[in-house]
């Protein structure tokens, strides 16, 4: 049945179409008010399905009637066609022209409304369905934009928590994610009252927020505090508030939830919610991706950490130096508050300070632990890392209480640092809040400790490596002095003559230019200069007298015996040029290849005048010693063609 409020004040007309009415029986109920004032009555107190009346009314206009909810037709006297039509624009369903035959058929006028109403109803749902579906794309829309252009997860959770309120109109709402390494859900943004009401971490089925994390479903609440899912243990929030709690899901797994809280009377709504759902499932693909990608890049940075360590120790071999650059990349890759070395000593029993980064006081630099001390020493001494979450109960055990207590550290972590098999000391983590070590970082540290116990080895290695070449080329020109002492033995040269002529080669040498590092290998020479008198007969090395020409020519290959010793020892051969070339003229006319000018080495050059100058100041068996004025004559008369001319104008300065 149809409820009809015919609005007539002619009580012929009404009557009129009261009789037409009553013909169809119980399929309409008419009701008639003849003034405006009775018609806002009747509608404030029943529903009508159709309002039909006059456009003039004895206290006012029929139009004024017209209601977006119930469908209006306006009857007007014949002529007042225009007023019709701003009936119409006024919201008025449709209009007729009053005479008996109309008013007489008002019946089928009602069900002509009341259909083409229908028709109106369920066009205005479409299109509140579309502009709801237009708005829910918009929302998804901006949600993704905001989240795209996120940089780091911190600012993708802020841009999904304020999208999210801002599109439900609530200013309340938390997101938590799960962290596989505590085993519990920790709150990453929270707006409102849901950052006081909940728990900042939470248990993965406890309250009603793990409620919905461990069963993956939307858990909605009228009131929180009322809720049979809440935990009290996990929330301080008061009433008058609810909401709904939306599991974030990725493809393979459920890593977080979603609340958003409103305030009563207000609820949720179904729509809401598969809102809610769909910008949920956005934001776990969002979190995961921005997740993968942050990991991705903390491997990229600890990838070139590792590195830049590895050029450090494979590119010095200081110790220290590849030390520093650990520490300093440690500390910054694991994101920790201070990172020390302490290396095992000599004797292997106490652990001592190296380098550390990160200390506000002097207190690591005097550690001294034995093996088997406080962490550090277990460590060592078990071979095994040792984490420690909260010093402030166990810091005595650190065997440093004064190092925990002023620089206030909460978390330690220590590693041994080995080495083929050997420990060669630890690497220790000190941060002054809680750490909750996750897998990736564990293994960056462990290959850090790998690298400082490289490190430290080579160190060790390449000192080894230095005190052993040190010894042996002490050993090598030890060796070398005890041949020239033999040689001079041999020759019957005047006591000291090698080691004098080396000493004024050295001081010429150096005075005419020679690089100190190739003075080493004029020393060598220079003691060796007449090696390859051992190939000489003693007939003719020790004849008294003067030799004769088939003698000199035997004496006369001693440089070229001295090649063939030497050159095969390679560690001499940079000294060969002393030994083969001492007895080369300027002038060509030496031996035992007659070279001459630039092509006799520098260091023979200079040799040969120092060793003419000892030789003549000294007796020999056949003759006396020379004065120095005729030695200085002998000398210098020879420039050009026996000897270096610039050489001797520097020999003569020296000797004065």
């Amino acid at each position: 049945m149809a409820d009809i409020l015919l609005v007539e004040d002619e009580p012929a007309h009404a009557e009129l179409v009261r009789r037409a009415f009553d013909r169809y029986g119980e399929q309409f109920r008419l009701v008639i008010a003849a003034t405006l004032q009775e018609a806002r009555s009747q509608v404030a107190a029943g529903r009508f399905s159709l309002i039909i009346t006059d456009w003039r009314l004895p206290d006012g206009e029929g139009t004024e009637l017209i209601d977006a909810h119930v469908p209006v037709v306006v009857m007007t006297s014949h002529g007042s066609e225009r007023l019709a039509v701003d009936a119409i624009k006024a919201g008025a369903l449709d209009y007729l022209v009053k005479s008996d035959s109309a008013l007489m058929d008002m019946p089928h006028v009602a069900e002509r409304a009341l259909r083409e109403w229908n028709h109106v109803i369920q066009r205005r749902a479409v299109e509140d369905e579309l502009r709801l579906r237009v708005s829910d794309l918009e929302a998804v829309s901006r949600l993704s934009t905001a989240l795209r252009t996120a940089d780091t997860l911190e600012d993708m959770v802020a841009r999904l928590m304020d999208e999210t309120l801002a599109l439900m109109n609530t200013a309340h709402g938390g997101l938590w994610l799960y962290h596989a390494v505590a085993g519990k859900l920790v709150r990453v943004a929270a707006r409102g009252n849901s950052e006081a009401g909940f728990a900042p971490t939470i248990e993965a089925n406890e309250c009603i927020i793990g409620k919905s994390f461990s069963s993956s479903m939307s858990v909605a609440a009228k009131e929180f505090i009322t809720d049979p899912n809440l935990d009290s243990r996990n929330t301080t929030i008061q009433p008058g508030w609810g909401g709904v709690c939306l599991p974030i899901h990725t493809a393979h797994e459920t890593i977080g939830v979603l609340l958003i809280g409103v305030e009563l009377p207000r609820e949720i709504t179904l729509r809401e919610q598969n809102l809610l759902t769909t910008l949920a499932e956005i934001a776990g693909n969002a979190v995961h991706r921005t997740q993968l990608h942050e990991q991705t890049q903390k491997s990229l940075h600890r990838l070139s950490a590792l590195r830049a360590i590895d050029q450090a120790i494979t590119g010095s071999m200081d110790m220290r130096l590849s030390l520093s650059i650990l520490t300093e990349q440690a500390r910054t890759q694991l994101n920790v508050d201070a990172v020390s070395v302490l290396t095992l000593d000599s004797n292997g029993q106490m652990l001592e300070y190296c380098i550390g980064r990160g200390f506000d006081t002097k207190f690591a630099a005097r550690t001294r632990l034995r093996l088997g001390e406080g962490y550090a020493g277990v460590a060592a001494l078990e071979r095994r890392p040792i984490f420690a979450p909260d010093l402030s109960v166990t810091g005595s055990a650190t065997g440093r209480h004064e190092l925990s207590t002023s620089e206030f550290f909460r978390a330690y972590y220590v590693v041994p640092l080995i080495a083929k098999g050997h420990v060669k000391g630890v690497l220790e983590i000190f941060h002054r809040s809680p750490l909750q070590p996750e897998p990736d970082w564990v293994n960056f540290l462990e290959a850090l400790a790998g690298q400082a116990a490289i490190a430290i080895e080579n160190a060790e290695l390449f000192e080894t490596i230095q005190r052993s070449n040190t010894e042996l080329i002490m050993a090598y020109d030890a060796t070398i002095e005890g041949w020239s002492r033999a040689l001079d033995l041999r020759d019957h040269e005047t006591e000291g003559h090698t080691q004098r002529v080396t000493d004024i080669t050295i001081r010429l040498a150096r005075a005419v230019g020679v690089p100190e590092e190739a003075l080493i290998h004029i020393h060598r020479g220079a003691l060796l200069h007449d090696i390859g008198k051992m190939g000489v007969p003693d007939n003719i090395l020790l004849k008294p007298g003067p030799l004769t020409d088939e003698e000199w020519v035997s004496m006369r290959k001693h440089p070229q015996y001295a090649y063939e010793m030497l050159y095969p020892i390679h560690y001499l051969r940079p000294a060969l040029d002393i030994p083969y070339c001492h007895h080369e003229r300027m002038d060509g006319s030496g031996y035992p290849r007659g070279i001459k000018g630039d092509g006799i080495p520098l260091a023979a050059r200079i040799f040969s005048i120092v060793d003419v100058w000892d030789a003549l100041r000294s007796d020999r068996p056949y003759r006396a010693a020379w004065s120095d004025e005729k030695i200085k004559e002998y000398i210098t008369g020879r420039a050009a063609t026996h000897f270096d001319r610039d050489v001797v104008s520097v020999f003569m300065a020296l000797i004065q």
